[in-house]
């Protein structure tokens, strides 16, 4: 992602929003990178650019809420996608 405009947690909901499109490659690089055993704490720094060492709470944050949502995509949102 490289210092693109990112929420701290992507807005929660049961339809697909237009954070999840704008983030969507976001998304199937965390996914990815997670399926590869990639550390967390280089996927936060890369995909994010926030130091893990620096601010370990906020980086710990962001990669799990961004990870969960990407997995809802793989289970739900891209239901709605294909709707399309």
């Amino acid at each position: 992602m490289t210092q693109d405009a990112f929420f701290d947690e992507p807005p929660q909901s049961d339809e697909l929003t237009r954070y999840d499109r704008a983030h969507m490659k976001l998304y199937m690089r965390l996914l990815d990178a997670d399926s590869s055993g990639a550390d967390w704490r280089e996927a936060v720094h890369v995909l994010f650019g926030i130091d893990p060492d620096k601010e370990p709470l906020r980086a710990s944050l962001v990669h799990r809420a961004h990870l969960a949502r990407a997995r809802w995509m793989t289970e739900h949102g891209y239901k709605q996608l294909l709707r399309e």
